[in-house]
């Protein structure tokens, strides 16, 4: 079955930097999409950044566009996600969801296009 185990989360200074992995598994269409979501306490959980299997185009919410990078490694089925220059309102869990069968990033990126989520990893930004 499909599988996403997230890591790399952890409690770090503002202007500091994480790197998120999503180790995914059992994914068996020709296509697919994997975004990055995030959830706040008391906030509707927003998708934060997506990458397709297809072309590798890339989408990311104008909060983190130039400080959070996305990437995949196809040798270790895993996806990155790289935050520098991180603020107190990164602050949430954070997951990473696929999207089987679709060639594009879907924009805007809603989670209920998400078909299965990993347990997600808390990032924590503060003094």
């Amino acid at each position: 079955q499909v599988q996403l185990v997230e890591s790399g989360g952890g409690l770090v200074q503002p202007g500091g930097s994480l790197r998120l992995s999503c180790a995914v598994s059992g994914v068996t269409a020709d296509y697919y999409v994997i975004g990055w979501f995030r959830q706040a306490p008391g906030k509707e959980r927003e998708g934060v950044s997506c990458i397709a299997s297809t072309d590798r185009s890339r989408w990311y919410v104008d909060s983190v566009k130039g400080r959070f990078t996305i990437s995949t490694d196809n040798v270790n089925n895993t996806v990155y996600l790289q935050m520098d220059s991180l603020r107190p309102e990164d602050t949430g869990m954070y997951y990473c969801a696929v999207s089987p069968g679709i060639q594009l990033c879907v924009i805007p990126v809603l989670p209920l296009l998400y078909s299965y989520w990993g347990q997600g990893t808390q990032v924590t930004v503060s003094l």
